[in-house]
């Protein structure tokens, strides 16, 4: 597998089709063809993303403000792709029929047979695009489908965004590592959990579940095994993928619990320590503060006042 990577920006209203496809020729290249696009098709439509190719795999992210039709056929390369839709519709036809991947789906299939596609306005989505061999056996016709919200899906997007950030400082191991990833990640999508064997999942698995701790920073049941529950993995595998940080998963909770609560102390509307201890979920107020002293060397009275001072006020 080669170590290629490149992307490309598509905004077809402040540039157009053909400065997408000179960009995409020059940055994701062979392998990954576009269709022969009609001016007439796409005359006015408005679609913004970003395309990155990481060895032999591209990742696609978009969103059209119009509607977009392709009558064209595909180069019959039989790749995988997988379509992630979050809003919108993306309609993939065929000579005798069509396949609809509706919002908050997601379908995993051959491109074997396309003859072109229509994309509703106001769709949000992803393609990505593998090499027919990636999974090992996958016939033209076998297909997947569930939804975008599952554990899988959201641990493969929270890698896809990280490609897309880090892709020109990656060097070409880091290019291969990311590659694997990826089709061990789309792999967990096709059978309903990923391998938490595949020590490229580590940072993907991290990456995902930190998300979701952050979002349920103020639930009382967040635990490590909460998270595993919800990823589908082993608490076992959700603690070895944390080690690769340095950071423990409780830790982690710990320190972004005590980042609001620092964040809450700021705020104009002074809520009580108490109050802030509830709230991110400190057994008491006493347990915040033996917390917040060890994180911050000062107390959270300490802080707020420090921080409320008017800048003209002497110290006292």
């Amino acid at each position: 597998m080669d170590s290629v990577r490149g992307s490309v920006r598509l905004d077809t209203e402040r540039f157009g089709v053909d400065a997408f496809r000179d960009g995409w020729e020059a940055q994701v290249g062979d392998g990954f063809t576009l269709p022969a696009f009609h001016h007439e098709a796409t005359a006015g439509a408005v679609v913004r993303g970003l395309a990155s190719r990481v060895g032999d795999s591209v990742i696609t992210d978009f969103e059209t403000a119009t509607r977009v039709r392709v009558d064209s056929a595909f180069p019959d390369i039989g790749e995988l792709r997988l379509y992630v839709v979050h809003r919108g519709a993306y309609i993939l036809r065929r000579e005798r029929d069509a396949i609809a991947v509706d919002a908050g789906q997601f379908l995993l299939s051959r491109s074997t047979g396309l003859t072109g596609y229509d994309v509703a306005a106001g769709t949000t989505a992803q393609v990505i695009g593998l090499p027919a061999e990636a999974l090992g056996l996958f016939a033209d016709g076998t297909q997947a489908t569930g939804p975008a919200a599952a554990a899988e899906v959201r641990m493969l997007l929270a890698h896809t965004s990280v490609v897309h950030a880090t892709l020109g400082d990656l060097s070409d191991g880091g290019v291969h590592a990311s590659r694997n990833a990826l089709v061990e990640l789309v792999r967990g999508v096709l059978h309903g959990h990923p391998d938490g064997t595949e020590p490229g999942l580590a940072g993907p698995l991290v990456q995902a579940a930190g998300n979701l701790a952050d979002q349920l920073l103020t639930d009382p049941d967040l635990t490590p095994a909460l998270l595993a529950r919800h990823l589908k993995v082993s608490l076992r595998t959700l603690h070895r993928a944390f080690a690769s940080t340095g950071e423990p998963v409780a830790a982690y909770i710990r320190r972004r619990r005590l980042e609001q609560a620092r964040r809450a102390l700021l705020s104009p509307s002074h809520p009580t320590v108490s109050e802030i201890a509830a709230h991110w979920q400190f057994a008491d107020s006493s347990h915040f503060i033996r917390m917040f002293r060890r994180y911050y060397g000062q107390t959270p009275a300490q802080f707020a006042r420090d921080h409320h001072r008017s800048p003209s006020s002497p110290p006292r």
